[in-house]
């Protein structure tokens, strides 16, 4: 057990995956300048509008100061690491909240299957091609290939609480496939309305 500062966000942060953060409240500058200062990880986990958290959550490292603005706040990148299960939450200890935490860690002996490991590069593939992305594509083989595709689309963050909260890689790996199936009929309905009202300037049944 460790004990990490915790940050409440209406966001999940997964592995590998790296996003830009603006801190204006001033337990949070503490917090993540503290974490810059000694190179130590802090906690993301998801919140809702009661301020309410989820019990599994993400290590988060700032792998970039991007500005420090002169009241202090700041912009910077985080980067997600490890998943930890949260065990206590104490609020009287620092101006932020402190977890009581516990890594959260995979079966090793439920791994992905390569059938969906294949098909999911194939949907992600799909689906950059609809939006015209060029992102780069992580390699099948990689160990943390279901986290490197999660951390690239956009995902509902109910379902991107539940892909850090499995432990089993097989059904991760399944779940994120079902995701991207959706994902991809979404867009390819949407291109098909799209043509269809610029072909006559209205929108006619797909049915047709």
């Amino acid at each position: 057990m460790a004990e990490l500062g915790l940050f409440p966000l209406p966001l999940v942060l997964v592995p590998t995956e790296r996003v830009p953060l603006h801190i204006f409240e001033l337990r949070y500058r503490k917090l993540i300048g503290e974490c810059v200062e000694s190179g130590e990880d802090f906690g993301i986990v998801l919140a809702d509008t009661d301020g309410d958290v989820q019990g599994v959550g993400t290590r988060a490292r700032v792998v970039e100061v991007l500005e420090v603005l002169p009241d202090g706040r700041l912009n910077v990148v985080v980067e997600g690491g490890d998943r930890f299960r949260l065990l206590e939450v104490e609020h009287s200890l620092r101006s932020f909240d402190v977890g009581t935490v516990e890594e959260l860690v995979d079966d090793r002996d439920d791994p992905p299957a390569p059938a969906d490991a294949e098909r999911a590069l194939e949907l992600f593939d799909r689906i950059q091609t609809i939006v015209g992305s060029a992102g780069d594509v992580p390699e099948q083989a990689s160990p943390t290939l279901d986290w490197e595709l999660a951390s690239r689309i956009e995902l509902p963050v109910e379902r991107k609480q539940e892909l850090l909260e499995l432990t089993s890689p097989r059904r991760r790996l399944e779940l994120l496939v079902s995701l991207l199936e959706r994902g991809l009929q979404g867009l390819e309905l949407q291109a098909e309305l799209q043509r269809r009202a610029s072909s006559n300037g209205k929108v006619t049944p797909l049915t047709e």
